[in-house]
């Protein structure tokens, strides 16, 4: 009986698909690439920041993997482009905000958590068969806030977003659009009819909101005042000069503002007060915002959209009374939310603008967010935020993942 010649043991992978040309690569020669986000069977490897309570960043925050499995119907695959760390989101984060997105485990986490985000600029990677509006490639943005942002990859419904043409801009710039330059412009056009020549005044003026209020006033013929906090040395008078080159027409500090006789400058910069100040925007708040309101014209209009000192603001009787003054709110969500088609025209607006080298971006600190970054690299970004002075807005800025 001849002996028994032992069975060749394949080297290669377990493969069920029986084709003569298999693709399966001997074990000991294949690495396996855990950057590809797209697996055999069409499912997407997802990475996002994720908390499951309220507090600060660095104590809260979590990096979850997951997969999307691939669209159908209406259903649309999304790659996260870029996507900026704004206030609200920390306060989001720390649940001191209006409104806080729901907790669930949608996402496939052991306890639910929600996602922190609410503005961004997101490529279409698939889209299922009842999808009309977009396609593959075409970018988008989110028709309404709390979405949650900060993650590589999504998977939303249609008519939860809104195409954007992307030609001539960057990533950057259409996933900034949403939330700053739109309440500039917002504030600018509904609460106050500005005619040429007629001034508005508003503090946090180096804010992205600001340098969009500078920039849309010029444009639409308005005079600004802008007031900034005081920087030690030569800083304070570049930042000066920059926001003059935007478009502002006078940029004061705080600390002058506060002064005896910025009240007498104001009146000598509006022709002896015969051009009135029609108009202030307000995220500061407290005592700050009562000295703006001391140089404001006869029946003018301030609307506040922050409260960055956290201090009330005591209004006097007599603006109120002898002024005329009138004290109103804006909130960029809320309005967003509620008039989704004239976001869209804002937005497109803008961004033909910016196309056309009109309207030029807020400072940015682009954070790279790549598919091998870490959860500690993407935290320590996120804290950052909470920091004094910074040189710009930080910006998720997503690698080919």
């Amino acid at each position: 009986m001849p002996p028994k010649v032992p069975r060749a043991v394949s080297p290669i992978l377990s493969c069920r698909c029986m084709r003569s040309q298999c693709l399966a690569k001997p074990l000991q020669k294949r690495a396996i690439d855990r950057r590809r986000p797209i697996s055999t069977y069409g499912y997407v490897q997802a990475k996002s920041l994720v908390y499951s309570k309220y507090g600060s960043p660095q104590d809260v925050l979590d990096l979850h993997t997951h997969s999307i499995s691939p669209p159908y119907s209406t259903l649309l695959t999304l790659r996260t482009l870029s996507s900026p760390l704004n206030p609200a989101d920390i306060n989001q984060i720390q649940g001191t905000y209006a409104t806080l997105p729901p907790f669930n485990t949608s996402l496939g986490t052991p306890t639910p958590t929600a996602v922190p985000g609410n503005e961004a600029c997101f490529e279409v990677l698939s889209a299922g068969s009842g999808a009309k509006s977009v396609q593959k490639g075409d970018w988008v943005i989110a028709r309404r806030t709390g979405l949650g942002t900060w993650r590589t990859h999504l998977q939303v419904s249609e008519d939860e977003v809104t195409k954007v043409e992307k030609e001539a801009l960057k990533a950057e710039q259409v996933g900034t659009v949403s939330v700053n330059p739109v309440t500039a412009y917002r504030m600018l056009k509904d609460f106050k009819e500005l005619k040429e020549g007629e001034w508005f005044i508003q503090n946090g003026a180096n804010s992205g909101v600001g340098r969009a209020a500078i920039q849309l006033g010029k444009r639409w013929g308005y005079n600004s005042i802008a007031i900034v906090r005081g920087r030690p040395g030569e800083d304070g008078e570049k930042l000066k000069r920059e926001l003059e080159r935007l478009g502002a027409a006078r940029v004061v500090t705080d600390e002058e503002m506060m002064g005896k006789g910025f009240k007498d400058q104001v009146k000598e910069w509006t022709n002896g007060g015969r051009e009135d100040v029609k108009l202030a925007l307000n995220c500061v708040g407290g005592d700050g915002a009562m000295a703006m309101a001391k140089v404001m014209s006869q029946g003018a209009c301030m609307v506040t959209y922050g409260a960055m000192s956290k201090s009330p603001m005591r209004i006097g009787a007599s603006m109120l009374i002898f002024k005329d003054l009138r004290f109103e709110g804006f909130w960029v969500s809320r309005w967003s939310d509620q008039h989704p088609e004239e976001k869209k025209k804002t937005v497109d607006e803008i961004l033909d603008l910016i196309r056309k080298g009109k309207f030029k971006d807020v400072p940015m600190i682009q954070l790279p967010w790549n598919w091998e970054t870490k959860k500690e690299n993407l935290v320590d970004a996120v804290q950052g935020t909470l920091e004094g002075f910074r040189k710009g807005k930080g910006v998720f800025v997503f690698g080919d993942i």
